[in-house]
């Protein structure tokens, strides 16, 4: 089954869109928990650790995906 504009489970990689979120758009999203409205899980920000994110499956106009998977985690940041 493909899961790439969701649903999403942990570990997955999440490429958030460029129209859904000027700041993290194109950022690559790690899945830590999945939600019936989306996931959250975190962004690796360069030289300042990590930012936490909540990521919904689509954008406000309720079609076009908010991110889309582009992966699967194997080492994650504790």
């Amino acid at each position: 089954m493909d899961r790439a504009e969701g649903p999403w489970e942990v570990d997955d990689i999440v490429q958030v869109s460029p129209g859904h979120d000027e700041r993290f758009g194109a950022a690559l999203l790690v899945v830590s928990e999945a939600k019936s409205w989306g996931v959250q899980g975190y962004v690796q920000m360069p030289g300042s650790g990590q930012a936490y994110y909540r990521l919904p499956y689509k954008q406000a106009d309720g079609i076009t995906p908010a991110g889309v998977r582009v992966g699967t985690a194997h080492w994650l940041i504790s």
